[in-house]
């Protein structure tokens, strides 16, 4: 079990040991992201989609969910909000 130093969570975890997304991004989420802190991106990413109803197949969608992603993992402010109209529930929290 191959442990880093989370930046999205700001401690040790368990991290990969392969590279869960391609290219530069990628290598970066290998060295500096989670595997906890990965499974919470997904969650919200499956948010995302459904929220906004994207089509992954779409560019424009592609691009935004990299955009989100980025900043949801690496963004040392604060997480970008919630769709609007959304509101959480137990079993989303």
């Amino acid at each position: 079990m191959k442990k880093i130093y989370c930046m999205k969570l700001q401690k040790q975890l368990e991290g990969f040991d392969e590279s869960p997304f391609p290219g530069p991004i990628g290598q970066k989420i290998l060295k500096h992201i989670s595997k906890k802190a990965w499974q919470m991106w997904l969650d919200r990413q499956v948010m995302l989609i459904n929220e906004y109803q994207l089509n992954t197949f779409d560019p424009k969608a592609q691009t935004f969910l990299k955009e989100q992603m980025e900043t949801f993992l690496f963004s040392k402010d604060q997480e970008p909000p919630p769709p609007p109209g959304y509101t959480e529930t137990k079993k989303n929290k």
